[in-house]
């Protein structure tokens, strides 16, 4: 009789384990799905707080090159024809001139891209490029010499004309994307981009890279944008977008006013300056 009661009470305690278990696992099931709801809204919230109402007006872009390379809107014959300077109004007027868009409508808006090519909105609808929600222009490049082309944000003596996004609004800078794409590749300037500048993020069709401070500046392959052959052009079409999907994406950047400096130097297959000169910090160069 006793032996009855025993096995009755230990079927009933793994009854009882059973359904604590069972519980349990409910409660880690349901702790990993709201997690999963979490992190899903975590990474679409800057579309889903931008996307309606959220513009980037007032614009600037200046934009320089170092010894030896030119650029201009159109391609030349001679090197002298092309120009070290090109101001916003000039390619701006350009734009307008291809597109039919009307002067008014530029103000960036959030959009994406998977191959520096089709722009997207948040609901996958394609934007197209005299809607003015992104920038897209071609520059041509020529050089009087073979060339390594690079985006710097070193200036040049005795200016300050060195690449950089600069705006009085948090966050803007590291929401902006700006990609070069000549022939089959594409090097993507993320100002907001990665800790380590040793290294690049890349696809692909392309590579993405960010710049250190003017006085850290040095040229290697990931701040490398293409080579030239002297004195021939080379044409480079250039995107410039708010990407929608960067955390820094949010309503703060709401008519929000912003410049943009881009500045090109050259160098040999080792990226050394043309000038001869060595862009390597002195202590990094002492410790050879």
């Amino acid at each position: 009789m006793r032996k009855d009661t025993d096995i009755r009470a230990g079927r009933s305690r793994m009854r009882e384990d059973d359904a604590l278990q069972t519980g349990k696992r409910a409660y880690v099931s349901m702790i990993l799905l709201l997690l999963a709801v979490i992190s899903m809204t975590a990474a679409t919230a800057a579309w889903f707080t931008i996307a309606d109402h959220t513009k980037v007006q007032s614009m600037s872009l200046e934009i320089y090159s170092g010894a030896s390379l030119r650029f201009d809107l159109d391609p030349h014959q001679t090197l002298d024809e092309y120009t070290k300077t090109l101001s916003f109004d000039e390619i701006y007027s350009r734009i307008v001139r291809e597109t039919g868009m009307d002067e008014k409508e530029l103000a960036l808006e959030p959009v994406t891209t998977s191959d520096y090519s089709v722009f997207t909105l948040e609901n996958g609808s394609r934007t197209e490029r005299q809607e003015g929600k992104y920038l897209e222009f071609t520059l041509h490049f020529m050089a009087a010499e073979d060339m390594v082309v690079h985006l710097t944000s070193e200036n040049s003596e005795g200016r300050e004309d060195g690449t950089g996004i600069f705006s009085e609004t948090p966050g803007l800078a590291e929401a902006m994307r700006i990609s070069f794409t000549a022939g089959d590749h594409t090097a993507v300037y993320d100002p907001g981009g990665m800790d380590d500048i040793s290294g690049s993020e890349a696809s692909s069709s392309g590579h993405t890279f960010h710049l250190p401070e003017p006085d850290d500046m040095v040229y290697n392959d990931e701040n490398a944008l293409f080579s030239l052959s002297a004195n021939q052009d080379l044409p480079v079409t250039v995107h410039i977008w708010l990407e929608g999907t960067d955390e820094a994406c949010t309503d703060s950047l709401r008519s929000a006013e912003y410049s943009i400096r881009l500045r090109f130097e050259g160098t040999d297959t080792a990226n050394r300056r043309l000038d001869g000169t060595d862009s390597r910090p002195e202590t990094e160069q002492t410790e050879e």
